[in-house]
């Protein structure tokens, strides 16, 4: 659902019904003068005439003695391994109701097909569905429609004119989306929300500017920008399939940047990718703009969504385990610059529940050209984007602090992060506290450098400490109406006990670091294992388990007893390093039933 392009667009989305385009389908970036024989050779591949990455479960063809898929000839390079497999059997592919879902949030479920329940709706007849928005019905009186630029599966955009007022004779793009094709009230709403979203995100030069939205019998009208630049993708294919590291890098700040403000305000696109980043004009240097919001959706801080939406290669695992928030946008970054510094797709198969099986299992690859010749620097930052555990990987803000991309002209954006991150700290036990702190002491510069900047943020008096009211403060000063929707104010309330108190820098790095992020990292052990040093000399002391459990906030039963027994030395009972990181990721009654 491209906004305006200089060709016709094309839709890859999940939610899309159609075809994916020529340059989607392969894993690698296809050159304009390649696709013809590239088109010849992928004529044997299957697709879905669904949408473009549906497949049954991969257990299908391994369970199927006749299927082509238990061939080794016909077997992709990411394709699971024959085995048999025992009872009880594995949980079946995530891949597997994503066709009937889809078809039922767009209304193309066949008569003889079973719609999978979604939420509370009812179903009801598509005449009896209201298509009312209560949008301006006068888009004639204000707007001169030209030339089609662009299809969807949804719609199609034009150019048009402002036929009066101050923006006389400007230049704007309008996406139409017909009424008739909203059979369900689910894409109603989604219609709505996207409005919604845009009308609220306002303010960022690297979001694409929302006009109005007008309505009539047939059809809504979003009014927007033009952007004449072309896609990314274009962009990409033009330079033979990537971009150098310093050209990746100017392109990233500006993605980065726009993502991180929709973080704050509490809003997650859930479709990123190169089509969906539009240049306003063709120069070299043009500003890029994020647009088609037409999947995003409002989400709290310590919310999870569980509908499943995207694009095949660029969608998150945790999207297709049905549990995440905005840390699947920032897999989807991280596809996007693999593909901006080599010009293949980090994850990749002949069928669509390949490609689910590759992003939940396969590791991209920095074996290959150019990866042995690019920075250390590059890799890394692309290993963090990448990282599986959505609690391990790096923030939008916190790519931003990134040695490979960090510059003193970029200005570091408030990270929802530190928020959800200083709850946890607020609610934790004494004890915890201190290893945090130990902890915290033992961060480098580089990692001292983000945790800097966002104290800055929070607005710190003369003494250099904050409270609840510079926090309040620095959200109010960076806040839009969409923050209002996705309630992250109410989030604050988490925070009360900053209302009699000031924090200082030292005590706010150990309630903003993240354990899981440092986990992630090489020098895990080392950090883990000088805090504990430090732990020893300042925090530690003789515990009983009844002590330990009453300091986790669980009952001492007898199950949780044997556990926490590890977690003390024999020989002075004090906390022993494998309790004292279990104390770190701060532990609880479900996390130590799950260690039994």
């Amino acid at each position: 659902m491209g906004i305006c392009t200089s060709r016709p667009a094309t839709e890859t989305s999940i939610s899309d019904n159609g075809v994916a385009p020529e340059k989607n389908v392969l894993g690698e970036i296809i050159p304009v003068e390649n696709r013809q024989h590239e088109l010849k050779k992928r004529e044997d591949v299957k697709k879905s005439p669904f949408f473009p990455f549906y497949s049954p479960s991969p257990a299908h063809y391994l369970f199927s003695k006749k299927s082509p898929a238990r061939s080794p000839a016909n077997a992709s390079s990411n394709s699971t391994p024959k085995r048999l497999f025992k009872r009880p059997f594995p949980p079946p592919s995530p891949a597997k109701h994503i066709r009937a879902l889809l078809a039922r949030r767009h209304g193309s479920v066949k008569p003889n097909e079973a719609a999978i329940p979604e939420g509370n709706e009812v179903e009801g007849s598509v005449a009896a569905l209201d298509k009312s928005f209560g949008f301006s019905k006068h888009f004639e009186n204000k707007y001169e429609l030209g030339s089609e630029v662009g299809r969807g599966h949804f719609g199609h955009t034009c150019r048009a004119k402002f036929k009066k007022g101050e923006l006389k004779g400007q230049d704007v793009a309008v996406k139409i989306i017909p009424k008739a094709k909203m059979t369900t009230s689910i894409a109603i709403e989604d219609v709505r929300r996207e409005v919604k979203i845009l009308r609220a995100l306002t303010g960022h030069n690297n979001l694409v500017q929302f006009y109005d939205a007008y309505e009539d019998n047939e059809n809504i009208y979003i009014v927007m920008e033009l952007c004449e630049g072309g896609e990314l993708l274009d962009r990409i294919l033009s330079r033979g399939g990537k971009y150098s590291e310093n050209d990746a890098r100017a392109v990233l700040i500006q993605v980065l940047n726009v993502v991180s403000f929709c973080h704050l305000q509490g809003v997650v696109h859930r479709d990123l990718k190169p089509e969906n980043f539009l240049f306003v004009t063709k120069e070299e240097n043009a500003q890029l703009k994020a647009i088609d919001f037409g999947l995003s959706d409002f989400v709290k801080p310590d919310e999870r969504l569980n509908d499943i939406v995207g694009s095949a290669y660029y969608v998150a695992p945790e999207v297709l385990h049905r549990s995440y928030n905005t840390e699947a946008d920032v897999w989807s970054i991280g596809v996007i610059v693999y593909i901006l510094l080599c010009g293949s797709r980090p994850f990749w198969a002949r069928t669509e529940s390949g490609i689910f099986r590759a992003v939940l299992k396969a590791d991209p690859c920095f074996d290959e050209l150019p990866w042995p010749s690019l920075s250390a620097e590059a890799k890394d930052f692309v290993k963090r984007l990448l990282n599986k555990d959505p609690r391990k990987r790096i923030t939008a803000a916190q790519a931003l602090c990134h040695p490979w991309i960090r510059s003193d002209n970029i200005k570091v954006p408030l990270d929802i992060l530190i928020f959800k991150l200083m709850k946890a700290y607020m609610r934790s036990s004494s004890l915890r506290k201190a290893a945090l702190r130990a902890l915290a002491k033992t961060l480098t510069v580089d990692e001292l450098f983000y945790l800097r900047e966002q104290f800055a943020l929070l607005e710190p008096n003369k003494s250099r400490t904050i409270s609840l009211d510079s926090i309040k403060a620095a959200l109010t000063k960076y806040a839009t109406d969409a923050m209002k929707d996705s309630r992250v104010h109410e989030f604050l309330a988490s925070l009360n006990a900053l209302q009699y108190r000031r924090m200082d820098f030292e005590e706010f790095c150990a309630a903003a670091l993240s354990v899981h992020q440092l986990e992630a990292l090489d020098r895990w052990e080392q950090h883990a294992r000088c805090a504990y040093e430090l732990f020893e000399k300042d925090g530690n002391r003789a515990l009983i388990i009844e002590e330990l459990a009453s300091e986790l906030g669980v009952s001492p039963s007898v199950p949780i007893h044997a556990v926490l027994q590890d977690w003390i030395r024999h020989s002075d009972g004090k906390l022993s390093f494998m309790g004292f990181v279990k104390l770190l990721h701060g532990v609880s009654s479900r996390s130590i039933a799950k260690a039994q």
